[in-house]
């Protein structure tokens, strides 16, 4: 069984850690390393849902 972790993150954050990956990528293939496992992280930072938000019944119902 795998241990999931699950993060909420802002536009603003969200944007640091695929800088972060993307930029580390490019440093293990410029120093000609193996760079899948950060390929397969950053694809799953943004192949990532948005969780959407759920508005209390009360607050639809008055629009």
């Amino acid at each position: 069984m795998k241990d999931v972790k699950v993060l909420e993150l802002d536009k603003y954050e969200l944007g640091i850690i695929i800088n972060a990956l993307n930029e580390f990528r490019n440093k293990l293939i410029y120093e000609e390393k193996d760079s899948e496992a950060v390929d397969e992280v950053l694809l799953k930072v943004l192949e990532a849902p948005q969780k959407k938000r759920m508005f209390p019944r009360k607050y639809v119902e008055e629009r």
